[in-house]
């Protein structure tokens, strides 16, 4: 592959102020003979705006607009989305179409009890799932973000650890966490402290035994971690900080890897977060809200946020009465929405279909590891699972950035991957291909790649200069960030 497979005249799509004609109008009814009849006493003369300043299009005006702006988005319905750490994967329209229903889609949240059995029925029996899937005693849908989960799930175990009459005050933290970990543990009122990885990007586990002691609350561990390695001493690990007098929370951040294969429960982790709208295919970015599930061992199960549901007599109803429970941590009981999707992708694939896409993305992962190895520089040795994570070492002395890369990218027609994540890392390109992809996207995405190496070392300032076939060209982040533009100004003005 050599060339950009979306080659087309895109050109700059001004704002709707810039087209606007004075007098065009989507809409132009005559006056109403029978104002108060069905309209409210509007006629035509009152739909037209009379905001000073605001566009006058028509309605084909704004059609070919907007689509236009459509064409300009990339979607994981048009191709790969490399990003790591981020599981862009395809979300099943049937998962859509259960949202839908209308039961649950126009579910109230204060619905009486009697009224909303189903949808207490879908909450109490995915949190089953979840916990059979996890190995956990008991699992929360309430916290509606995969950082709400980790806050929630730090807060019990520092009542955990209040009850015990235990005042231990440090988070131990990996170097290569996900920045809400250490955000999370501050908020809880917890100092923190930084565990590095080893040589292989595994835990150190002998710094970590040598900082354990009374005044450590817990650790904090992502596995696999964020550099796609499972922690493979995660039982060990759990055993030395229990013996020490701490609590082991798991960021299920990357659970996709892990998913029929193994149960954190089962290793010894004292609670956890998942993320539904990575793993369980709720959407994700721009498509929709979270979903950050926590799920307990038995120790923290008083400390789950209230309301819970319980199954009692034949029929569902809320449990407020919890004393020892952290609260609320939501208005209500999370983003419904992702649940219905969650519920109805884990019954569709059923537990071999979970175990299969966890193998696939896996396999997919190791696939481009392999295929790229020879055109980039793992960043280590060791074999990572559902994401690769690059060096920027294969780019010495040619003047080009990994930044550069991922835009180049664009204009194979790919979105960029995650770039300079994790830290621990120089210049890092994470890729994660989930369990979506077939062998020939994944082979044009090598393709890509490829071809911009061999432009790294023939053509490197067409990849410093990229993006070339996107609509509005290269953009300066940096003065972005520092400068935005946020309002929009008539050149007269």
């Amino acid at each position: 592959m050599t060339a950009p497979r979306e080659r087309g005249l895109r050109e700059r799509e001004r704002l709707l102020f810039e087209v606007s004609s004075p007098g065009r109008r989507g809409i132009d009814l005559p006056p109403s003979e029978y104002p108060d009849a069905g309209t409210g006493g509007i006629d035509g003369r009152h739909l037209r705006a009379e905001i000073d300043g605001f566009p006058e299009l028509s309605e084909f005006d704004v059609v070919r607009h907007f689509t236009r702006l459509s064409r300009w988005n990339y979607a994981i319905d048009l191709g790969l989305y490399p990003l790591g750490s981020c599981t862009m994967k395809y979300n099943p329209r049937f998962n859509e179409n259960a949202a839908r229903i209308e039961g649950f889609a126009c579910s109230h949240p204060l619905a009486a009890e009697e009224d909303a059995q189903g949808t207490l029925a879908l909450i109490h029996e995915l949190e089953r799932m979840l916990a059979e899937i996890t190995g956990m005693r008991a699992v929360s849908l309430q916290p509606p973000a995969g950082a709400s989960g980790e806050q929630t799930g730090v807060m019990m175990m520092r009542s955990l650890l209040a009850d015990r009459g235990e005042r231990r005050s440090i988070v131990l933290i990996p170097d290569s966490a996900h920045g809400t970990n250490p955000a999370s543990a501050r908020l809880c009122g917890f100092g923190v402290e930084t565990v590095p990885s080893g040589a292989n990007g595994r835990l150190d586990v002998d710094a970590l035994r040598t900082r354990l002691g009374p005044d450590v609350a817990g650790l904090m561990l992502t596995n696999p971690n964020t550099l796609g390695i499972f922690e493979d001493r995660i039982a060990e690990i759990c055993a030395w900080v229990h013996e020490a007098g701490g609590l082991v929370y798991m960021d299920g951040a990357n659970m996709n890897a892990l998913v029929g294969v193994h149960r954190a429960g089962d290793a010894g982790v004292d609670v956890m977060h998942l993320n539904l709208h990575k793993t369980f295919s709720t959407p994700h970015g721009g498509g929709g809200p979270g979903a950050g599930a926590v799920a307990v061992a038995a120790a923290l199960e008083p400390y789950l946020p209230v309301p819970r549901v319980v199954h009692e007599n034949g029929r569902y109803r809320w449990q407020e009465d919890r004393p020892r429970s952290v609260g609320r941590v939501a208005t209500f009981h999370g983003h419904f929405g992702m649940m219905v999707r969650a519920y109805a992708y884990i019954l569709a694939l059923g537990a071999p279909g979970l175990r299969r896409n966890t193998e696939l993305a896996v396999l997919n992962s190791r696939y481009l590891r392999r295929r790229l190895s020879d055109t980039m520089s793992p960043a280590y040795s060791t074999p990572s699972l559902h994401e690769v994570v690059f060096s920027d070492r294969h780019l010495d002395g040619t003047g080009v950035t990994t930044i550069d890369v991922a835009k180049r990218l664009m204009d194979y027609g790919f979105h960029a991957p995650t770039v300079y994540f994790p830290l621990v890392v120089k210049g890092a390109i994470m890729i994660e291909p989930t369990e979506s992809e077939g062998k020939h996207e994944l082979d044009l995405f090598v393709a890509a790649v490829e071809a911009i190496q061999r432009e790294v070392r023939e053509e490197p300032e067409r990849v410093r200069s990229s993006p070339h076939t996107t609509p509005i060209g290269r953009l300066d982040e940096a003065a972005a960030a520092r400068r935005p533009v946020l309002r929009w100004r008539r050149e007269e003005e």
